[in-house]
């Protein structure tokens, strides 16, 4: 791979021959920031769940200001990145300059805007308990399944991955006839993917390859995916059909989250009385030890002591230490250039920080997860999310499998006219179809439509 051939404004669903963008105010990767700012799909995410239930009488992370906070992130990840590659290949032409120096902060930005739009309702549980669903299924609808899909279908469904379903929700027109999805262009696209494997060859830690520890594009939206690396030069790994190496933009949209949730978690806990503030402390400012002016553990121990009010403290501490991981793991990123750019840095920037820094980490994600993750409010809704979802799945695998049956007709009619279900058509689109229903649900409609048919609440007429 190399830089001047790792970015394109060609956009999916796009035909041969297009005039170029006209509008020189918003520049093509503006147009995707803002196209899935004002998506339905991203709107939808402030009523699902982060990792604390909502709604709580303390305002906390939902997976939409989560994923604000995180596209912050990414455009400085992508300005400094940018300004570098600008500077270092100042012989290149001038759109090479351009895109680095001007466009790379909005095109990492709007990945992170975008890298949670496919996750279902209730957190990663959500993701479980669809898996679960389709892993235990058992008698003649097991059999229907394993028949009329294909193996790599089949693992789409066992192995439901968010990541996937955002390159789907991205690119899949669902019931429109325009196609292309939401049209973005494939530099953003390739920039969300953060595990470019099929489901069938991916979930598979043993090849060493992060590309398969999970998946990032269904069968369904696999060829979309070979033309989005094909254009950008992105190669496959040798030995597979459909497993890629990752592009380099990937590991700056994995950097900002990775960042925000390692802190923004710990500060919501902090909030709801879960964690002290001393705990805080003493889990992120060792990680300024040894800096200098305004990274240096003194001048950050000074403003805590002028700061009265306890939150006040902690969200100081989380802004300097986001600017503080910024800064490394930008520079990460510039060491590795020679390996990012020949797809073998199997891990994320994080991993390659040094040794004390990764330990301060290690402790990090050991507290989050004895004290935050598995938080009894946390657990509870993990455990909610796995009897909605599931219980949904039921009703309307059922009906789809069954679809002659009074009740099957009935529930069927319940399924959003954008996902269409068609007797007689491909089942793997019809099941699909249910999935991208339960999937794109906030918690609350879930909840609500769990209830009326089930029978526990019995709906009003309306």
């Amino acid at each position: 791979m190399n830089w001047s051939s790792l970015y394109s404004a060609r956009r999916t669903g796009d035909p041969e021959r297009k005039d170029a963008n006209p509008d020189h105010i918003r520049t093509s990767f503006l147009r995707d920031y803002d196209r899935i700012i004002f998506a339905s799909a991203f709107r939808r995410l402030q009523n699902k769940t982060q990792v604390f239930p909502l709604p709580g009488p303390v305002f906390v992370h939902n997976r939409l200001t989560h994923s604000l906070e995180v596209a912050s992130v990414g455009r400085s990840l992508g300005k400094w990145v940018g300004d570098e590659l600008a500077k270092k290949y100042k012989n290149e032409d001038e759109y090479f300059t351009e895109f680095y120096k001007y466009e790379l902060p909005s095109v990492i930005a709007a990945a992170c805007l975008a890298h949670d739009i496919g996750n279902p309702p209730f957190g990663h549980s959500g993701e479980d308990a669809i898996r679960t669903y389709f892993t235990q299924l058992e008698g003649d609808e097991k059999k229907i399944l394993e028949g009329s899909l294909t193996p790599n279908q089949l693992k789409d469904l066992e192995k439901f991955e968010g990541n996937s379903n955002a390159f789907r929700v991205l690119t899949n027109s669902f019931n429109e006839n325009e196609p292309g999805g939401y049209k973005l262009t494939y530099t953003t696209l390739a920039a969300i993917v953060k595990y470019p494997s099929s489901s069938s060859e991916g979930f598979n830690k043993s090849t060493g390859l992060v590309a398969t520890k999970k998946s990032g594009f269904f069968d369904s939206e696999m060829s979309t995916y070979d033309e989005i690396a094909t254009t950008l030069g992105i190669p496959r790994k040798e030995g597979f059909a459909h497993v890629y190496a990752r592009h380099p933009f990937v590991y700056l949209t994995e950097a900002a989250d990775d960042i925000c949730y390692r802190v923004i978690d710990l500060e919501d806990a902090h909030r709801l009385h879960i964690v002290s503030l001393e705990k805080i402390k003493a889990l992120f400012l060792p990680f300024f030890d040894g800096g200098t002016e305004y990274n240096a553990l003194s001048y950050v121990e000074k403003k805590l002591a002028n700061i009265n009010d306890d939150n006040q403290k902690v969200q100081f501490i989380r802004a300097k230490w986001i600017g503080l991981m910024i800064e490394k793991l930008s520079g990460i990123f510039m060491e590795k250039e020679e390996e990012l750019l020949a797809g073998t840095l199997e891990g994320d920037l994080m991993k390659y920080l040094p040794a004390r820094e990764s330990a301060l980490i290690d402790e990090i994600n050991k507290f989050s997860v004895s004290h935050v993750y598995n938080y009894k409010s946390v657990v509870e809704i993990e455990i909610a999310g796995y009897n909605v979802i599931g219980g949904l799945l039921k009703e309307f695998v059922h009906a789809v499998l069954h679809p002659n049956e009074t009740k099957s007709r009935k529930v069927l009619q319940v399924v959003s006219n954008q996902f269409p279900i068609n007797k007689g058509g491909s089942l793997y689109s019809n099941i699909q179809s249910v999935v991208d229903f339960i999937s794109g649900m906030t918690d609350l409609y879930a909840i609500d439509l769990y209830r009326k048919i089930t029978g526990i609440t019995i709906p009003e007429i309306r």
